[in-house]
């Protein structure tokens, strides 16, 4: 059996327009005053049909939008786009298809039209519950109206997820255990919660370099915020099955799993990522950043791609260590050894075990909750 079919093959979509750019951001995302979406549609589905060339006879189990804001694309392109992506591959039966979203009213509005075009889950970025930090965010919505538009959300879609941001400017550990009390009262089945991190390149960044970003909570405090975030999440039926990433039995995201688990993606879209294993060989894919680069590219009939990179065995090693970790279900010893072409050094995990940082169940490699909390240390000594 092919390795990446131990994990899956989805499909990303980057979408890279926004309403604006938040302070904290570095993914592609871009802020332009007018979109031909009908533009945007045709080089899709031009691409969409390219790498299902490459891909013929896979099964696809799920399509992500992300961005940037997808929900700021127009529900009938979405719907032409996934009516592209069926024509493409075969789908299993069920099939996640995710939407990234803003709380604003005008995203809010289109809901409806994107669940008649397929999509089945949406991911809301609230990011914060208080009014005062969301416009410190830079971000556009009121806690009223992320409220009121995660409501819409519920009514639409049976699977909705929203993210929030913790360990922000003057926010105690008080402040994130009365805020996050709030976010699991509202929670259906998913939440990630992501420690802010501060960004070179970003407007944030740029703040904190010149001594201008104050208040920011120790590490100490960030850990103790962690700690509490895995103990109320779990409490209330939504333990961590990743890192940041909380959900009830059932309910985890699926596409991002594919990652997790390394899986085969295919990235399409302006910075897109993807890793595909072609005629038994695991190339790296990586599209032009520039928004205008990218849809110039296809139009033109060319791969909206940046050369391929090619991944050896001793990488994909690597990279399956390092994501499959982040996992509360861990790593595959076996799997990792055949593509390491050798285990995991014994006395590393016995050192780690003897620690209370990791443990061998069912052949998988663990990281414990006191692991988690020190994921990158124990990492480092795994990868030696």
């Amino acid at each position: 059996m092919e390795d990446w079919r131990a994990g899956g093959f989805g499909l990303y979509i980057h979408w890279p327009f926004c309403q604006s750019k938040c302070p904290y951001c570095d993914f592609n995302s871009h802020v332009a005053a007018t979109i031909d979406q009908r533009r945007w549609r045709d080089a899709y589905v031009r691409e969409i049909a390219r790498v299902a060339e490459e891909t013929r006879g896979r099964v696809l189990e799920t399509v992500f939008f992300g961005g940037g804001t997808p929900s700021l694309m127009e529900p009938e392109v979405v719907a032409d786009v996934l009516a592209a992506v069926r024509v493409a591959w075969p789908m299993v039966n069920d099939p996640e298809i995710t939407l990234e979203a803003n709380p604003g009213s005008v995203e809010a509005g289109r809901f409806r039209g994107y669940r008649e075009a397929g999509v089945n889950r949406v991911s809301m970025g609230v990011q914060a519950l208080n009014d005062a930090d969301l416009r410190r965010l830079g971000r556009l919505h009121s806690v009223a109206e992320a409220r009121q538009a995660y409501d819409i959300a519920r009514n639409c879609f049976d699977r909705v997820s929203f993210d929030l941001i913790y360990a922000r400017q003057d926010q105690s550990l008080a402040d994130w255990e009365a805020e996050l009390g709030e976010a699991l009262s509202m929670a259906v089945d998913h939440l990630s919660m992501y420690q802010l991190t501060i960004e070179d390149g970003t407007a944030f960044g740029d703040r904190f370099a010149r001594g201008g970003l104050r208040g920011l909570p120790d590490e100490e405090v960030q850990a103790d915020m962690y700690a509490v975030t895995q103990e109320l999440c779990a409490a209330h039926g939504m333990p961590a099955y990743e890192v940041s990433n909380h959900a009830r039995a059932g309910a985890e995201s699926r596409h991002n799993l594919i990652y997790w688990r390394m899986g085969d993606y295919a990235g399409i879209g302006p910075g897109a990522h993807g890793r595909l294993t072609l005629a038994g060989r695991r190339w790296a894919t990586v599209a032009p950043r520039a928004p205008g680069a990218w849809l110039g590219m296809v139009e033109r009939g060319l791969a909206g791609e940046e050369p391929r990179e090619e991944i050896s065995r001793e990488e994909q090693a690597t990279e399956y260590l390092l994501m499959s970790m982040r996992l509360s279900e861990g790593m595959d010893l076996a799997r990792y050894a055949a593509l390491a072409g050798a285990p995991v050094e014994g006395a590393r995990i016995a050192g780690l075990g003897e620690l209370g940082l990791v443990r061998v169940e069912n052949g998988r490699l663990i990281a414990t909750s006191a692991g988690r909390a020190v994921l990158n240390g124990v990492l480092r000594e795994l990868a030696g």
